[in-house]
């Protein structure tokens, strides 16, 4: 038996995202760095082609129109980015995180409903600078001693490119982002995978998060109770992969959804760690 996923699906006690930022990762010690890679980032000197308002109060001021594909739910993204305030401050990208990029999952408020409203709007190539109205970014809440509550985000970001899942089944699309290639070991019938994730459906994101709590999941081929999409998913899984699994409704709770953290016909959206693979 997977368990935690079983026992979530009874008990599913929610849990919040809050996204801290990236104050823990900005020491001292990286300062002169990081600033060095955000000046690389500076939008503010560049000739802005177009903008456009929205009436839910978005604004996105393009610099550089890209020719590429759009973008839609369930796709992943590779963008460069950085959050500032209306001061300046910066608050998070992936340069404060020492990362040339990240992967964005699209549909599933990896980020805020700001975010996924702007990325809906953009193609690959893109480099835009984005408004975003403080209750569609941090809202009241704001994060502690970094987003004042209501604080208005302005989100500077490029899309590198459209990521193409390395494997598909039956509408399951799984993107390995990490590999530690010297593990030979696959998750299969003979063997246990061990995992972390954070679990979001379309309408709750990350509405479970077992890196919290620090107990992984644990599942055999044989567990009842499990998504079928999940289990097809992390099939020739090895230690220490990270990977994105997109899995569609027919493939995760379909017509029935769960309790109120997945929808009838919502598809999901896993970040899953691999901690371990060995014999059941």
């Amino acid at each position: 038996m997977i368990k935690k996923i079983v026992f979530a699906s009874c008990l599913f006690s929610i849990v919040a995202c809050e996204v801290e930022g990236v104050k823990k990762e900005a020491t001292k010690a990286d300062i002169p760095s990081i600033k060095k890679e955000i000046t690389a980032f500076n939008s503010d000197d560049l000739d802005v082609v177009s903008t456009e308002k929205y009436p839910n109060g978005m604004a996105i001021s393009w610099m550089e129109k890209g020719k590429g594909e759009s973008i839609s739910k369930g796709d992943v993204v590779l963008i460069d980015y950085k959050v500032t305030l209306k001061n300046g401050t910066v608050v998070d990208g992936n340069h404060l995180l020492n990362k040339p990029n990240f992967p964005f999952m699209v549909g599933f408020e990896m980020q805020t409903k700001g975010w996924e409203f702007a990325v809906s709007k953009l193609k690959v190539g893109d480099f835009a600078r984005v408004q975003i109205p403080g209750n569609l970014a941090r809202g009241e809440k704001g994060i502690k001693g970094l987003i004042p509550p209501n604080a208005v985000n302005y989100l500077t970001i490029r899309i590198l490119e459209k990521m193409k899942p390395t494997r598909t089944v039956d509408g399951i699309k799984v993107w390995l982002l990490e590999e530690n290639k010297a593990n030979k070991v696959t998750f299969d019938d003979k063997n246990m995978v061990t995992f972390h994730s954070m679990i979001s459906s379309e309408s709750h994101p990350m509405f479970f998060n077992s890196f919290r709590s620090n107990q992984p999941f644990m599942l055999k081929s044989t567990d009842k109770g499990v998504i079928k999409g999940l289990l097809k998913a992390l099939k020739k899984s090895k230690k220490a992969d990270r990977m994105y699994i997109y899995i569609p409704s027919s493939q995760a709770y379909g017509e029935q959804g769960l309790a109120e953290f997945v929808n009838p016909n919502e598809s999901m959206f896993y970040n899953v760690l691999v901690m371990d693979v060995n014999k059941n």
